[in-house]
């Protein structure tokens, strides 16, 4: 009828009806909701807000799941989920009075569907619908704002209050307080936290790239069994993971959320940080690019100096300290376009651009600046026992800068037309 022709139309509806009352009578609940004379309905309106409707979008792009559990009629929830794009095409509507007629299993199942929201329902229910999502192995967020919400709050993974209309009660039960009540503002989190969690990769990745050139050195030392001289000393490590790489790997941590990062489902909660693929992409590929460029800059001293293959390797000397030095400045040039490689996971840096993160440009201004101080400056030449550079050979370790990243870059293309190949199929 006219009722659920209003709710139809997202209206929450009251009915509106009076009665005479003497003044002899007792006000009470008995007395006066009773024989009533019917006059009409009034509906009324709570517009979602603007941008509720791309946050949902967004939502869905991200492979992430929005239910609707509410206490309103189930006509009025469906016109507003319809609206702002929770629900399409043939949706069921699941009241408190038939959740209560469902077995668990029963209710793992719907939960299982699409197109499924709960009207008409009571505190306990939207506990239950909690429990029974979490056995299936997902993560739960819950909004909410009353005290009836605190029990689903707490049970929920992430329990996110209201803090303009949410009570005392629902903000102590939840993890997460919304200063805006803004639904937009949690998809924004996700967003956010999905891209802190690529920088620390990012931190990661970069920081274990350069431990390789500083293990390979000191290996190729042991199996040739001192035939080549020792090509990075502990003081040079140090050098490197305490001073020019420091900024740099920090600035990574600034990188903004990459193109993309809210089309791709959610990470497995079987994933872990340090996963293989992770450390293959460091060690395996990036760290060993670096490690042959800080080599091949050791040989390239003695081979300037006059040495040729088969010929032993002086192990003291200016020769010999000039070489360490190459190797050590290898490492800050590699890391350099390691740093560019590793400010995207799967984008390309032409997309991004080179020049937004303004932080990594300043940073890789300190490590030039300290590697030159390491190198030219007296004190530290004694410290290190360093040689000066020519032109010649900085530009020989500047040459596997754009080595490195273009090595990267051609890496995360086949990833992304594999990837697209795949959503094709």
């Amino acid at each position: 009828g006219a009722y659920d022709s209003f709710a139809q139309k997202a209206l929450r509806v009251l009915a509106l009806a009076y009665r005479e009352v003497s003044r002899t009578e007792e006000y009470t609940a008995e007395n006066v909701e009773k024989d009533l004379v019917f006059l009409g309905l009034v509906g009324m309106m709570d517009p979602p807000r603007p941008e509720v409707e791309e946050a949902v979008k967004k939502c869905q792009q991200a492979g992430i799941r929005i239910i609707m559990i509410t206490g309103d009629y189930g006509l009025t929830a469906e016109a507003i989920a319809r609206k702002i794009g929770i629900v399409h095409g043939k949706s069921r509507i699941i009241t408190g009075q038939e959740l209560d007629n469902l077995s668990e299993k029963d209710l793992k199942k719907v939960l299982k569907g699409r197109n499924i929201l709960f009207a008409r329902v009571a505190p306990e229910h939207k506990m239950r619908i909690v429990a029974a999502l979490q056995d299936l192995g997902e993560i739960v967020a819950v909004t909410g704002d009353g005290v009836n919400d605190a029990p689903a709050l707490k049970k929920a993974d992430i329990g996110v209050a209201m803090g303009v209309a949410g009570t005392d009660v629902a903000k102590e039960a939840a993890e997460m307080i919304l200063l805006d009540d803004n639904f937009a503002t949690i998809v924004n989190a996700i967003e956010e936290g999905r891209a802190v969690y690529d920088n620390i990769k990012k931190f990661v990745t970069y920081i274990f790239a350069s431990n390789i050139p500083e293990i390979v050195p000191y290996l190729v030392f042991v199996l040739s069994g001192g035939a080549v001289p020792l090509p990075l000393t502990v003081l040079q490590i140090l050098a490197v993971d305490l001073g020019t790489d420091l900024l740099p790997a920090l600035a990574l941590g600034t990188e903004a959320p990459e193109p993309g990062v809210m089309q791709r489902p959610p990470r497995s909660k079987k994933d872990r940080l340090l996963n293989p693929r992770l450390l293959l992409r460091a060690y395996g590929f990036l760290g060993m690019i670096e490690a042959t460029a800080c080599m091949s800059g050791y040989f390239f001293a003695y081979w300037r100096a006059g040495w040729q293959i088969g010929q032993r390797l002086i192990a003291h000397g200016p020769i010999y300290e000039k070489a360490r030095t190459m190797c050590l400045a290898g490492v800050v040039t590699t890391q350099i376009g390691n740093g560019y490689a590793c400010r995207t996971e799967k984008e390309s840096i032409f997309r991004v651009g080179f020049f937004s993160n303004r932080l990594y440009l300043w940073g890789i201004v300190s490590e030039l600046i300290l590697i030159n101080i390491f190198v030219y400056t007296p004190f530290f030449q004694r410290i290190f026992g360093h040689q000066p550079l020519g032109l010649i050979d900085w530009a020989y370790l500047f040459l596997w800068t754009p080595i490195i990243f273009f090595a990267e870059e051609a890496r995360k293309a086949f990833v992304r037309r594999r990837t697209r190949s795949k959503m094709r199929r």
